[in-house]
């Protein structure tokens, strides 16, 4: 029961001056960088990490 579902997420803001515990989201999808994209399993714990900081992402399904 793998779950192969990815979503790509790209920092369009910066962390900088934000709660600390949305700077520690930013860390935890593997972001270090403006305009920085990653790709990401589709799994609860990243989709509330991405949910809590969503204003700073772009979000693209793949």
């Amino acid at each position: 029961m793998a779950n192969n579902k990815q979503i790509k997420i790209t920092l369009v803001r910066s962390p900088s001056g934000r709660l600390r515990s949305h700077r520690a989201c930013v860390t935890g999808l593997g972001l270090r960088r403006m305009h920085q994209s990653v790709t990401v399993s589709d799994t609860p714990e990243n989709r509330g990490m991405i949910r809590k900081i969503a204003y700073m992402l772009n979000v693209e399904e793949t």
